[in-house]
């Protein structure tokens, strides 16, 4: 797992890259969150773009993520997600609670 973020005009981007599963999904959730508490976001993107691997605690990672942004009512927004992952979230919902900007394509 590896998490790279940057800040633009209040919107904040984390870059979530390798296998997202149960061994790292706290610390991501708690790499996460000590960004937004950082820098208190008004929307933050989760970009899966190098994301190979996800199982069921991605949709931790992001329910997570969206918690703490609707504490700070900000928007989360999920984009470039590959095949795999993407079949993830679709089967949890994702896109009926949080904006799905697009999928990578196959």
């Amino acid at each position: 797992m590896k998490l790279t973020s940057y800040v633009q005009e209040r919107q904040l981007t984390v870059a979530l890259a390798g296998e997202i599963d149960h061994h790292c999904a706290r610390e991501m959730m708690e790499a996460i969150s000590e960004k937004i508490d950082l820098y208190l976001p008004l929307r933050c993107i989760l970009d899966f773009r190098d994301v190979r691997f996800m199982d069921s605690s991605g949709i931790a990672v992001v329910l997570h993520t969206l918690r703490r942004m609707n504490t700070l009512q900000g928007k989360l927004l999920l984009q470039n997600i590959p095949a795999q992952p993407y079949k993830v979230l679709r089967a949890a919902g994702i896109e009926k609670i949080t904006e799905i900007k697009e999928e990578c394509p196959q």
